[in-house]
């Protein structure tokens, strides 16, 4: 039987959705989920140093964001641009690159048009059937991130009222590999002081990399689970980081993802590879797309704790945390941080599924 998107629903009050950071990060509160019983606990995220033991592994998406939204003209109409991701191309010209992006009034716009941006003129090469479009840029694809950190705007969601001034507040303090559109917003809460307590107690950190696109917030809009389609999103995890989570499996110690991007990047990878009981990653390391769509059912290879924040109705992400700790216990969990006024999505409070 089809599995209705309805199922993954619930009403949120507008208060309810956090319009900035709270300071300190690690000031955000912390709704701790038993996925086996249903039970709740309600503390604060610096709590979190208590809830994690020593040879617990934690796994955490580097991937830092770029100020993606560009503002331009095209004669004496602005359009907005809003670059999601590189495409890579054997044919670009050397010294230019080709980038995937969403552009408003997209109607106006046809192939062969081009838009100035601060001086630039990138052209549109392609129009896809979504109405996003394909810009040719006539510098090369580290020119183009250099150019939005200098031009571009903090591509925050759309429920944010107001970009932050400091562009710092969204990202996370361990932010490195430049590409993502949107924060792997549930390692938003952990401040260096939190990450060297934990170390200092035994607990270990590795990283991988995805690069967040839109599609990853956006509500399903399909009627049934089965009919929606999973974006793509570039992973890469390094072999270093493989071997050690195959190792802590191994031991039988925790492997705890720090967002849902960490997720999907595991799972996916694990789910792609022949079926055997080990190594649950490929020892050399991944790197690829990955387009997994985790419902529930979903066979978990890799984590055994989840890190995260509070998810839109009907999103995939929403659905992803019902997979791990089972819709009923999820949504009773949603209703409690309701009533108990938690902050809800990007710069909102954080959950920890057990």
């Amino acid at each position: 039987m089809p599995t209705p998107v309805s199922l993954y629903d619930y009403a949120l009050p507008a208060e309810r959705i956090a319009q900035s950071p709270v300071e300190p990060r690690d000031s955000s509160r912390l709704l701790a989920l038993d996925r086996k019983t249903g039970k709740t606990e309600h503390k604060v995220f610096r709590d979190i140093v208590d809830e994690l033991k020593a040879g617990d592994l934690l796994v955490m998406n580097d991937s830092k964001v770029f100020k993606a939204r560009l503002r331009g003209k095209r004669f004496k109409k602005e359009y907005e641009v809003f670059l999601l991701r590189p495409v890579p191309h054997e044919f670009v010209m050397e010294g230019a690159s080709l980038w995937h992006a969403l552009v408003r009034p997209g109607k106006l716009v046809h192939v062969g048009n081009d838009i100035e941006i601060s001086g630039l003129k990138p052209k549109v090469v392609e129009k896809k059937p979504d109405g996003s479009v394909v810009l040719a840029f006539p510098i090369p694809e580290s020119e183009v991130f250099a150019f939005c950190d200098q031009f571009g705007e903090v591509p925050v969601p759309p429920y944010v009222e107001k970009a932050p001034e400091d562009a710092s507040k969204y990202q996370t303090v361990y932010a490195k590999e430049t590409g993502s559109v949107a924060a792997p917003t549930a390692g938003f809460h952990f401040t260096p002081e939190i990450i060297e307590k934990l170390k200092g107690k035994g607990v270990e950190f590795q990283f991988v990399t995805l690069h967040v696109g839109l599609g990853t917030f956006r509500p399903v809009k399909a009627e049934t689970l089965e009919e929606h389609v999973m974006h793509s999103e570039y992973v890469t995890i390094s072999s270093e980081t493989a071997q050690a989570i195959n190792k802590a499996k191994a031991e039988g110690r925790r492997v705890i993802a720090v967002g849902t991007t960490t997720v999907r990047a595991l799972e996916g990878v694990a789910s792609t590879q022949p079926p055997a009981p080990s190594p649950q990653l490929p020892t050399n390391g991944y790197s690829g797309d990955v387009n997994m769509f985790i419902t529930p059912g979903f066979d978990f290879k890799v984590i055994d704790a989840l890190i995260t924040n509070f998810h839109l109705p009907k999103s995939t992400l929403l659905v992803l945390v019902s997979a791990f700790a089972g819709r009923e216990h999820v949504l009773a969990a949603y209703k409690e941080a309701i009533e108990k006024e938690y902050r809800f999505y990007s710069f909102g409070d954080a959950m920890f599924i057990r």
